[in-house]
């Protein structure tokens, strides 16, 4: 089992915890991890991260496809990959059509049709085995059309790719699943319950049936993350918990579109999902947050005193033994937090 942790934070200034990063490198943590929505940007903070560390692997999780064109993204990775000695890990996702569509201004399209094409077209500049082609729903390249001037050509990188860099995609739905088991290295199922770890994994292997390369789910990174507070007081440690799961299961995201809300249906928590729901975006944020269960809370983090943690551990030890989690990515003010999960898994 390994260790990752997330190192950015939303706000209202551009911040990364590079105290708690130095930390986690020093006690043998594998990588670091940023992310973006809409405000600060993954790449950045990765960047940062990467200068100020030797032997921490660091990743985006995730960068947004919308936001940028896959060649963009090929050259971001390619040259973050060099400059780090080989430490960058490329991670991706589609986003959601709120903020598709409200804040980068472009159509959602078809998520699972972006990602094949986005991946197909980063691994074939990687790769420098030809001049881009590529002709599909999302991308066509070289581009023709109205408003070009019909002078593009096919161009290989100037830069020499690695075409082992690893790139892993977000996702939770059975369909996005199966996608990234099919196209991708590994994936971020943001949450998971490792006693009900077979809601993710049962989809990853019908995708990596489909590949030709043979890989099995114990050669694909599932990295999930999760919480982890010390705490005696259980109960006031869970709330920051809550309103991060009130806000993901009741409000990112339309009523009939919320990819958070269906995850934790189908892990068993269809009535909650739905009283949360209708209280978020009735407006009640109170009654969102009072209506997430504790059980809920304990599946997807580890809050409680010591012993408490060192005791739930166990149920993330025997989903690494099944191959089910390569690492556990770590949401931690807290640096004893660091230094328990390191004694007790490294």
């Amino acid at each position: 089992m390994k260790l990752g942790i997330m190192a950015g934070a939303f706000g209202k200034k551009a911040s990364v915890q590079m105290e708690m990063v130095k930390r986690a490198e020093a006690l043998g943590f594998d990588s670091a991890w940023t992310a973006e929505a809409y405000g600060n940007d993954a790449v950045s903070t990765a960047t940062w991260i990467l200068a100020q560390t030797t032997k921490l692997k660091v990743g985006t999780a995730i960068m947004q496809m919308p936001a940028r064109t896959p060649a963009m993204t090929a050259m971001t990775a390619m040259t973050l990959d060099h400059l780090s000695g080989g430490r960058f890990i490329l991670g991706l996702g589609p986003s959601g059509p709120q903020v598709v569509e409200g804040w980068h201004g472009v159509p959602y399209g078809k998520p699972l049709t972006r990602t094949r094409e986005y991946i197909s077209i980063i691994r074939q500049v990687l790769a420098r085995e030809a001049p881009l082609r590529h002709e599909g729903a999302h991308y066509t390249i070289p581009v023709t059309g109205p408003g070009t001037t019909n002078l593009g050509k096919p161009l290989k990188s100037i830069l020499h790719g690695n075409p082992a860099l690893p790139i892993y995609t977000a996702s939770i739905s059975p369909n996005g699943l199966r996608c990234a088991g099919e196209v991708a290295d590994g994936v971020f199922p943001l949450w998971m319950n490792p006693e009900r770890s077979e809601v993710v994994t049962e989809h990853i292997e019908a995708g990596l049936a489909k590949r030709s390369d043979g890989r099995t789910l114990s050669a694909f990174a599932i990295q999930p993350s999760l919480g982890v507070t010390i705490s005696d007081d259980i109960e006031k440690a869970r709330m920051p918990a809550k309103m991060n799961l009130a806000l993901y299961i009741g409000g990112m995201g339309a009523r009939d579109k919320n990819f958070y809300n269906d995850y934790a249906k189908r892990l068993g928590y269809e009535e909650a999902a739905v009283r949360i729901q209708d209280a978020f975006l009735g407006g009640d944020r109170g009654a969102a947050v009072a209506a997430v269960p504790d059980e809920l809370v304990d599946d997807f983090n580890l809050i409680g005193p010591k012993d408490h943690i060192r005791e739930r551990l166990g149920a993330w030890r025997d989903a690494g033994k099944r191959g089910h989690v390569a690492s556990m990515l770590i949401g931690t003010s807290q640096p004893e937090a660091l230094e328990l999960l390191a004694q007790e898994l490294l």
